[in-house]
């Protein structure tokens, strides 16, 4: 699957539309950055811009957005309800799938340096790509806010990480931006069946992660030494949660309001379901649950996998199945339609299903047949492997729920719950697979009309041939572990579905001679190109692509013979 990071700026102006419309319009001027929210503030001349993309992509949009607003806006006349450092105020880095927070950490410092050193303007690291302790809270790095730069900056403490150490008529207009890297907060609330807010709020003690006021055996509130409540976990408590108890009119309830502010810490499901204890213990219901605003595909995932395994069910089952699941099981139409399109946050970047992926059987197989040189063999390869991987894990399911293959229940769920995921992975490698072509013919297309043209476009054809023969690479190194789970499902899946299981052997093995073929050609086609960029690259791709196909090819070629007499015996 494709990595993708979230980015949060915050810039100061929200009054002029003209200003918000130009520093938007940069991110979508950056080719593989998806905007997906705008929401300007007049009281608080604030504007949050969201956007989602590949992590280069983001950390390039980024800098657009940083350098558009300190050319618009003039810190020196601003003025706005919300705490403020700079015309951009804070650039968070968020994961969102594919991306750890340490890589996310690095795009935070490298952006920030581009921001320090091309723009002249002070940055500070704040969260989990803060540079020190102390600085790891933002409100610590932006208290006194933009006023107290003049004196802050030139001294010692506050030297930023990066940019000028200076107060002067550039910085007084700029001011400072702080950047950072966190995780993806989700606004999550929790209907419950009474209007009684008491209930809410113990609820929301129970499992916020600051916990509930410490009382004696009178029921007094117990203080430290200068005069503070000692708090105490509740008995759910959730790390990286905030919460509250409220009433809200509208629905006629009550709800435990959450701030999940690290998902990758604390899932909607884990909260769901301390909620749903806590609530049984005070003999009310939780109904079901609202999100407010977006949520990362994989945060849903992980809730429909929860729910299924709960049911004792497996999980290998297509993505959408898991995610109505998840929707079912949280209870997110309590309240109202939920529709993954508007709140999963890939589906609202349009970040799903390359075009080809998205077609018709028809659609795909016409394209597939017209003059157009791609999709081609490398696309089908990788197409023939995704069926192959459907098949192992339908198998699978129709083996789970049988009493009769009980004993191997576990280990077969898990065979069709990796087949999912490397069916999807294939599926993803058929869309990249032309546009890796596609790319190749782009860069015949470069100017060569003087020398360094010429060199500029010999390089570029050269790494975008070594890209379109990394991707058949991938498929095919993928292709004997596809084989072996195949040849292990016919072995212990059900019996009937054996001929099953042999069509999922025969499909991985084509799809492997296909990438194998399709890095072949490329090589050939790479050995006339300028090389110096990458000279190991073409003896070392060659040499794990005939290690994959070798062991694919023989392990299949087992496994066939051993299904075809198993079928034949059939007929005895």
């Amino acid at each position: 699957m494709e990595k993708l990071v979230e980015c949060v700026p915050n810039i100061s102006e929200g009054r002029d539309e003209g200003i918000i419309a130009a520093v938007t319009a940069e991110v979508e001027r950056t080719a593989g950055a998806h905007l997906l929210d705008v929401d300007p503030g007049a009281d608080t001349n604030r504007t949050v811009i969201t956007f989602i993309g590949t992590p280069a992509a983001v950390a390039e949009a980024a800098f657009r957005v940083v350098a558009k607003a300190a050319s618009l806006i003039d810190m020196s006349s601003h003025s706005g309800a919300h705490p403020r450092h700079g015309a951009t105020d804070v650039c968070p880095f968020v994961p969102i799938r594919g991306v750890t927070m340490a890589e996310c950490a690095d795009i935070a410092r490298a952006v920030g340096r581009r921001i320090g050193e091309e723009l002249e303007i002070p940055v500070y690291l704040y969260e989990e790509a803060a540079s020190r302790p102390e600085r790891k809270n933002l409100a610590h790095v932006r208290q006194g806010e933009y006023e107290a730069l003049p004196n802050k900056l030139g001294t010692p403490e506050w030297e930023p990480d990066f940019g000028p150490n200076a107060w002067n008529e550039h910085t007084a207009r700029t001011g400072a931006t702080n950047v950072a890297a966190r995780g993806f907060l989700v606004a999550y609330n929790v209907n419950l069946n009474t209007r009684d807010k008491s209930i809410a709020s113990q609820i929301a003690l129970d499992v916020k992660e600051a916990g509930r006021a410490q009382r004696d055996q009178e029921g007094e509130i117990v203080r430290d030494a200068a005069g503070k409540p000692v708090l105490v976990p509740g008995p759910y408590q959730l790390e990286a949660c905030k919460a509250v108890g409220w009433v809200i009119p509208e629905y006629d309830r009550a709800q435990v309001s959450m701030n999940l502010v690290n998902t990758a810490v604390t899932k909607p499901h884990q909260a769901f379901e301390a909620c749903r204890r806590s609530a049984a213990d005070r003999g009310v219901r939780v109904t079901g649950s609202e999100l407010v605003g977006l949520i990362p595909e994989n945060d849903l995932l992980a809730a429909g996998r929860h729910f299924l395994r709960e049911a004792g069910q497996g999980a290998g089952i297509p993505r959408r199945m898991i995610i109505e699941t998840a929707i079912q099981s949280l209870g997110l139409t309590d309240l109202g339609p939920f529709d993954p399109a508007d709140k999963v946050i890939e589906y609202r970047a349009g970040l799903t299903d390359g075009p080809l992926v998205s077609m018709t059987g028809r659609e795909f197989v016409d394209e597939l047949s017209s003059d157009s040189p791609a999709p081609g063999g490398g696309t089908v390869a990788a197409f023939s492997c995704a069926q192959a991987a459907a098949l192992v894990a339908m198998v699978g399911n129709l083996t789970a729920g049988k009493k009769a293959y009980s004993a191997v229940r576990d280990e077969v769920i898990a065979l069709a719950e990796e087949a999912q995921e490397l069916k999807d992975a294939f599926l993803a490698a058929m869309d990249r697979d032309t546009a890796a072509f596609n790319q190749v013919m782009a860069s015949f297309r470069l100017p060569k009309g003087n020398p360094p043209q010429a060199q500029e476009r010999d390089l570029a054809i050269a790494e975008a041939t070594r890209e379109a023969t990394r991707i058949p690479l991938g498929v095919l190194e993928q292709t004997p572990r596809l084989v072996a789970m195949a040849d292990r499902m016919a072995e212990i899946g059900n019996a009937n579905s054996l001929s099953d299981a042999g069509v999922a052997v025969l499909m991985a093995v084509a799809g492997a001679e296909g990438a194998f073929d399709n890095v072949l050609i490329n090589l050939a086609a790479l050995a006339d190109l300028d090389q110096s960029a990458a000279p190991g690259f073409a003896d070392e791709t060659l040499g794990r692509a005939r290690a994959a196909q070798s062991g694919c090819v023989g392990a299949a070629a087992a496994a066939r013979q051993e299904i075809r007499a198993r079928l034949e015996a059939s007929l005895a």
